[in-house]
């Protein structure tokens, strides 16, 4: 467990810059078709909603997400203050994410443009990580070229493996996941009381629905 722990540094010295050219400005969000065919294998075009979202601003496209159709929800995490959406399991496959430019993750690093799997993660609990942020919430980067075990539930350190693919570094690529904002239409994209870009979102599950929150442009500012 203890080496499980190590794969995230400690938050008080990392940044979250989701998409590093876009930090300035408004952004607006679009809904768009399905990925082509020719950009994901088959096997996770078939799991995706047919309409996904496009956040742009003054400079382009900061990204594109489609969020997986059909996924079976858990319980609510009841009690766990620190945990928003418990309900998708820790080590599952929540969406795609398209960077079609150069950006970054949580800490600042470099994710080359591409195609990932989003996969539900908790930011782990020890003492490099206790009160950094708020909640644990978080969408770890796979490569969707390297992540073809679609419908299995990744262990942590699996996930992490892949992972280091999209960043290049011992270090997953990950972003952090947010809370929704108070009457918020879907898809929306919105600025929150920290300056931070949230994409909002809702998961159609096949036992309901859940609105998500996703960071997309913003900087953590660590104390």
């Amino acid at each position: 467990m203890r080496r499980m722990l190590r794969v995230f540094p400690a938050l008080a010295t990392a940044m979250l810059l989701a998409a590093s050219v876009f930090a300035q400005g408004d952004y607006k969000v679009e809904t768009i078709p399905a990925p082509a065919a020719a950009d994901v294998p088959k096997a996770l075009l078939d799991v995706l909603d047919a309409q996904g979202a496009r956040v742009t601003g003054d400079q382009g496209v900061v990204c594109e997400v489609w969020l997986r159709k059909g996924m079976e929800l858990g319980q609510p995490a009841g009690g766990l203050g620190d945990t928003l959406y418990g309900q998708l399991g820790t080590g599952n496959v929540v969406g795609v994410l398209h960077f079609p430019s150069q950006s970054a993750d949580f800490r600042g690093q470099i994710i080359k443009p591409g195609y990932y799997v989003l996969r539900h993660a908790l930011i782990p609990q020890d003492g490099a990580h206790m009160g950094a942020y708020a909640t644990r919430d978080a969408l770890l980067l796979t490569p969707a070229a390297a992540d073809t075990q679609i419908d299995q539930t990744l262990a942590f350190e699996d996930m992490v493996k892949l992972s280091r693919q999209a960043s290049g570094t011992p270090h997953p690529g990950f972003l952090v996941m947010s809370a929704v904002s108070d009457g918020a239409s879907f898809p929306s994209v919105v600025k929150d009381d920290t300056g931070h870009w949230n994409l909002q979102m809702k998961v159609q599950g096949k036992n309901g629905e859940l609105p998500i929150g996703i960071t997309v442009v913003g900087k953590w500012e660590g104390a």
